[in-house]
């Protein structure tokens, strides 16, 4: 059973903000505080395209198929998992933390997950599959807690 102890880092993500909180407790009874917050300007796809998607000739006779449009905001979203990475990567290196809860929804945690770097990677005792960003620090307290409880 995975334990939270004092100095446990929790990372809460969804797609476009990002908590870091930092247990300063036990597992029993996690008590979290903010080390830092990210968070991304992604507008909706509608606002960031400026064309519409392009056609390609086929090879029959006057016969063109369309493209799919790109999907900038998903990208964004992507970047951000890789940039969210990069900041865990930094702050290993520096010590900061030895242990890693993960929450997230199901979808930022599949991007997060190959972006991590080993060192990071290794540090992780929980992934928590929920959108709790939103959400005050003492719900994701419990939310963690009783993962942890399992």
């Amino acid at each position: 059973m995975a334990k939270i102890d004092n100095g446990t880092w929790v990372l809460v993500a969804d797609g476009e903000k990002a908590l870091i909180l930092e247990n300063v407790t036990d597992d029993q009874h996690p008590n979290l505080r903010v080390v830092r917050k990210e968070e991304q300007d992604n507008p909706p796809d509608r606002e960031q395209a400026t064309d519409k998607a392009g056609r390609q000739a086929d090879d029959g006779p006057g016969q063109r198929t369309a493209l799919a449009e790109t999907d900038f905001h998903q990208l964004a979203k992507d970047r951000f998992a890789a940039d969210l990475a990069d900041i865990l990567y930094r702050q290993v290196h520096k010590g900061r933390f030895e242990k890693l809860v993960i929450v997230a929804s199901p979808q930022v945690l599949g991007a997060l997950r190959p972006e991590l770097h080993k060192e990071v990677a290794d540090t992780v005792v929980v992934e928590v599959p929920k959108t709790l960003t939103n959400h005050p620090i003492a719900e994701i307290e419990q939310a963690v807690a009783a993962e942890i409880a399992g």
